[in-house]
């Protein structure tokens, strides 16, 4: 048997290094001890320090040490012994099979590079750095902040859905259909905004629009079929249209959204983001909509109709969605609840014909079943319960804000770059000056601590003059740091401007 001493040196010298999931200390000390435990760390039978010595060795309070030991002697790794003080549960690690190191010589090369299909690594992707929370100045699009997100709401939903009768209700299977009381927030309070009115055999929850996307490709599309993409356009839907179909078709954006061009009517499917375009934020005028949809129907195309963030309007009321103006059901439309509240939620939803929806459900079986049911039971209640109204105007007021002090700010600092005109969304396009290769300038900036999105992979194939293009989110950053930032951003600018 291992000495006590030992463990508290274990632990002394493994907590530093632990970061573990927990958000509390207490629940950070607990994680290690159990994973030091199942790991063989601390062997079986080991006898447990005293909790005072313990807590003096790793600097934390005593009753830190003694709840997480408690919870542990309460959950079985730990065992108490009369007299004797708390051991390690020798039962602990029978269901564990044992672990054998690998032989370093033993490995055969099974040509995994021949026998791969497809090589989606080696898709064109937005990227950024795993830790961006880090950088001083993070202009990243779309991401999560933890200073807007109603989370004393959100705590409260995620209380009520661990009561009996909802845990009853969320952890059913629901592989034939979807949770009844977020489907019926998508149909009776998301949709109306829209002006769409749809019947719950038209929808389908999704693991957010990507995953849309990809569930349409693979039910709709074969290698024959032409899929009109916006280009610029968002690369995650080209992508996954592209693994079906060796047809994607750029199409050409203006100042109001996708051009309802002769090259459109060549289509089988068009992806359209007329909210919000992606990535420049304009807003398609309404008698664009019309154009497109009376072109889709005199060319008998189908339009995906990615909707994200049309809740984020600084200009009064929205214009209504194509889904809307549709009288013959050819818009299939993709909306999101992760783009407003957060990236890692994962919810989105398509609304299309009942028989559609039947495949694509039928196809998302073989996937994951269903969406996070516990998930989607706490979305429902954060929407029924009037706190999604409430954070959209929140995000709309702030947005608001943030991107008008950015927009002073490129006007100061970088008057040689232009701004897309926008009146909602959460991202700013910009296009530098001849001889600028937003890639390069990424690059610098991220040294200085800032970071912008290379404008080149939205673009089907990009040119000398589209590299020049980026994009600048304003979701996670204050507006207390943004001009900073863009002068941060124009030292960078200078710097390549020089090269």
């Amino acid at each position: 048997m291992r000495p006590a001493q030992s463990v508290t040196d274990i632990w002394v010298k493994l907590l530093p290094r632990f970061e573990g999931s927990s958000a509390t200390l207490q629940g950070r000390i607990k994680e290690m001890m159990v994973r030091s435990i199942l790991d063989g760390l601390v062997p079986s039978d080991a006898a447990m320090p005293p909790s005072r010595s313990l807590a003096q060795a790793l600097g934390v309070s005593r009753n830190t040490v003694s709840l997480a030991l408690q919870q542990l002697v309460d959950k079985g790794f730990l065992v108490s012994r009369e007299r004797s003080g708390l051991f390690v549960n020798p039962n602990i690690v029978l269901g564990q099979a044992g672990r054998n190191e690998p032989d370093e010589n033993s490995g055969i090369d099974l040509g995994w590079r021949a026998r791969l299909k497809t090589a989606v690594s080696q898709q064109r992707n937005i990227a950024k750095p795993a830790r961006w929370q880090d950088f001083a100045y993070p202009f990243v699009y779309g991401q999560f902040d933890a200073t807007l997100m109603p989370l004393v709401d959100w705590r409260a939903c995620s209380r009520q859905s661990l009561l009996v009768p909802a845990v009853r209700q969320w952890s059913q299977d629901h592989v034939d259909r979807d949770h009844p009381g977020l489907v019926s927030q998508i149909q009776h309070r998301l949709l109306p905004a829209r002006g769409i009115v749809a019947q719950r055999d038209q929808i389908l929850v999704t693991a957010g629009a990507q995953m849309a996307c990809y569930l349409l490709a693979q039910v709709l599309m074969d290698s024959e079929t032409v899929v009109g993409m916006e280009d610029p356009g968002y690369p995650d839907a080209r992508n996954n249209f592209a693994l079906r179909s060796g047809r994607v078709l750029p199409l050409a954006i203006d100042e109001q959204g996708l051009l309802p061009s002769r090259k459109l009517g060549q289509c089988d499917y068009v992806y359209v983001t007329p909210s919000h375009q992606c990535p420049t934020s304009v807003t398609m005028p309404l008698a664009r909509r019309q154009a497109l949809l009376d072109m889709a129907r005199k060319k008998n195309v189908v339009l995906f109709e990615d909707d994200h963030e049309s809740e984020l309007n600084f200009s009064g009321r929205p214009l209504p969605a194509l889904k809307s103006l549709d009288s013959d059901g050819r818009v299939i439309y993709l909306g999101s609840l992760s783009k407003t509240l957060a990236h890692g939620l994962r919810l989105g939803y398509i609304v299309a014909a009942p028989e559609l929806i039947r495949e694509l459900r039928a196809l998302r079986r073989l996937l994951m079943r269903h969406v996070p049911s516990n998930n989607a039971h706490i979305a429902s209640l954060f929407i029924a319960q009037g706190y999604h109204d409430a954070f959209i105007r929140k995000l709309n007021v702030t947005y608001r804000e943030r991107r008008g002090v950015l927009l002073e700010a490129l006007a100061r600092w970088l008057p040689d770059c232009t701004v897309s005109l926008a009146h909602g969304g959460s991202g700013a396009w910009v296009q530098g000056p001849e001889g600028l290769d937003a890639t390069v300038l990424a690059q610098v900036a991220q040294a200085r601590g800032v970071l912008i999105e290379p404008g080149s992979v939205f673009f089907a194939r990009p040119t000398a003059a589209q590299n020049r293009c980026f994009r600048m989110g304003y979701s996670a950053i204050p507006s207390a740091a943004i001009e900073a930032g863009v002068r941060e951003l124009q030292q960078a600018y200078v710097a390549c401007m020089r090269c």
